[in-house]
This record gives C-alpha cells, sequence and structure tokens, in this order.
C-alpha cells in the first residue's frame, strides 16, 4: 500500500435531468480526519452517505467539500399566497377610506412581500432519487480523484522521506567511527578530567575516584543512543515500506529520533562528534516537517 499525503484537490461535474451539479473536494493537514462538508438547499439527504463514504476511505486531513446544483430549463412556479393576499386588501381598503387616498395599484400590491411565493417546480420522488443518486456518484468521483492525488503527492513523500533516512543512518555511522569515539580517546579524556579532578581537590578517596570515573565514562558513551536511532531508522524504513496511513507512527518514531539526537549531543565532549550532532538534528527535523503532510 503507498503512502498518502493529507493535502490534494479534485473535482467532478454531472448532470440529471434537469440538473446540473458540481464537487469541489480539497484537503489540508489535520491531526485527525474532520469532513467539512456544504450543501445546497434540499440536498440534505446525501449528508450521511457522504460521511460514510469519505470516512470510509480518508483516515487523516480536513476536507473541505462544497457542492453547488443548478436546475436548469425549469421555469418557476409563482403562486399568490390568498391569506396574504386578502389581509393586504383589508388593511389598503382600511387606510383608503380613513386617508381618503387612492387604492393600492396592482404592481404595488404584488411587491408586498409574501403576496407572490416563487418556487421549484414539482417532481417526483422518483425524480429526486434519481437526481441524489447522481450526485452521489459525482461525489464518488471526485473523492477518488482527490485519493489519487494524495497518493501521488505520498509517493514523492516516500522518496524525500527514505532520503532523510539514508542520511540519518549515514550520520550515525559516522559519529560510531569518529576519532573521538575510539577507546584511546575516550581514555585519554578520562584521564585529563580525572586529573582536573585531582587538582581540584585532594581529598579524593580511591572508591570516590573509581564512581567519578566511572560516571565520566557513562556519560561519554553514546553507543546506546546510536544503536537506537539504527533501530528507529530501520522502524521507519518499514512502515514506509508498508504504507497506509502511517503518518502518526512516523511523527512519534521522528520524535524519538529528536530525544536520541540531542542525548547524543548532550553527551558529546568530542567537536567532530558535536557537529555530525548538529548535522543529525537538521536531519531530523526535516524528516519530521515532511512527516507532518502524511496520512
Amino acid at each position: 500500500m503507498a503512502l498518502s499525503s493529507m493535502t490534494g484537490f479534485a473535482r467532478s461535474h454531472g448532470a440529471y435531468g434537469a440538473y446540473t451539479f458540481e464537487w469541489e473536494l480539497r484537503s489540508v493537514n489535520a491531526k485527525g480526519f474532520d469532513l467539512r462538508l456544504r450543501l445546497p438547499s434540499g440536498f440534505d439527504a446525501i449528508e450521511a452517505p457522504v460521511r460514510k463514504s469519505a470516512a470510509e476511505r480518508l483516515a487523516r486531513g480536513t476536507v473541505y467539500a462544497n457542492l453547488t446544483v443548478k436546475r436548469a430549463d425549469a421555469a418557476p412556479v409563482i403562486r399568490v399566497n390568498e391569506e396574504v393576499l386578502g389581509s393586504v386588501m383589508q388593511v389598503a381598503a382600511a387606510l383608503s377610506a380613513k386617508l381618503k387616498a387612492p387604492p393600492p395599484t396592482v404592481d404595488g400590491i404584488l411587491a408586498i412581500k409574501g403576496v407572490l411565493e416563487v418556487s421549484e417546480p414539482d417532481e417526483t420522488d422518483d425524480e429526486r432519487s434519481a437526481a441524489e443518486a447522481a450526485v452521489l456518484a459525482a461525489f464518488g468521483t471526485a473523492l477518488a480523484g482527490l485519493i489519487e492525488m494524495r497518493h501521488r503527492e505520498g509517493a514523492s513523500l516516500q522518496a524525500i522521506l527514505s532520503a532523510r533516512l539514508d542520511e540519518i543512518a549515514v550520520l550515525a555511522k559516522r559519529a560510531d567511527t569518529a576519532p573521538g569515539r575510539q577507546p584511546e580517546a575516550i581514555k585519554a579524556r578520562l584521564a585529563e578530567q580525572i586529573a582536573t579532578l585531582l587538582e581540584a581537590s585532594e581529598r579524593f578517596d580511591a572508591d570516590r575516584l573509581h564512581q567519578e570515573a566511572l560516571m565520566i565514562a557513562t556519560r561519554a558513551d553514546i553507543r546506546e543512543e546510536l544503536d537506537r536511532i539504527g533501530s528507529h531508522v530501520a522502524q521507519a524504513r518499514e512502515l514506509i515500506g508498508k504504507g497506509g496511513a502511517v503518518g502518526r507512527r512516523l511523527d512519534f518514531l521522528a520524535q524519538e529520533f529528536n530525544r536520541e539526537v540531542n542525548t547524543t549531543c548532550s553527551k558529546s565532549n568530542d567537536v567532530e562528534l558535536t557537529n555530525i550532532g548538529l548535522e543529525l538534528k537538521t536531519v531530523v527535523e526535516q524528516f519530521r516537517e515532511q512527516v507532518q503532510n502524511l496520512e
């Protein structure tokens, strides 16, 4: 299964009977899945199946779905609201008598809100159901287009993430083979630090000196951090190869990478190791930024 980005865009058009319609879908990054749906009046019945279809095929991202519907070749039906008209005429007659004013004109009466009602032509239940089915089919087409674009973006992200993992592995190997990691260099640094301790105080007993030496040696050893970085690289490669909605798990690994690299930098007392650690921090941050785009 391929990786999928959370960003994408798609449109689909359709027509049925007197209806023409268009779906526009746009998705952006998000921690979870959220469908922001905008439907025209009269199409509320399709909301539930649209949400169900999107939730079944998308795991993460905020998706903005907008439906536009037009009804062509259908003249609107104009009706006179007899109740409103009767009330208006009664008031008009009373005012005309009271004010000795001329009676209202027809166009003036019709301009009063509520006297005329404009509505769409009636349609049968079967016609309406068929139109809604056509709109849902068009949504399926748009959703497929959105998923295809997210997969294309995911393929690009896969190449970038794989390259970043290769860089992390190379830098970790450089750190492991750096001259500052060799036993002779570590021994020399220990001897220097112990000498500094002895100069600071002549009261160190043998046991205390041994404990201090062990603590210094432990702080200088980054073997455990390098092993964990190697393990995280292997896990990340496995997840990328597996594909699917692995963005959350890769984001967790990116945090673990960052933790190990920070510890490596804090333990380093060698210029070359420090520089390698800083390079690792840069690459890990680039990896994390790209992971934020994955589903």
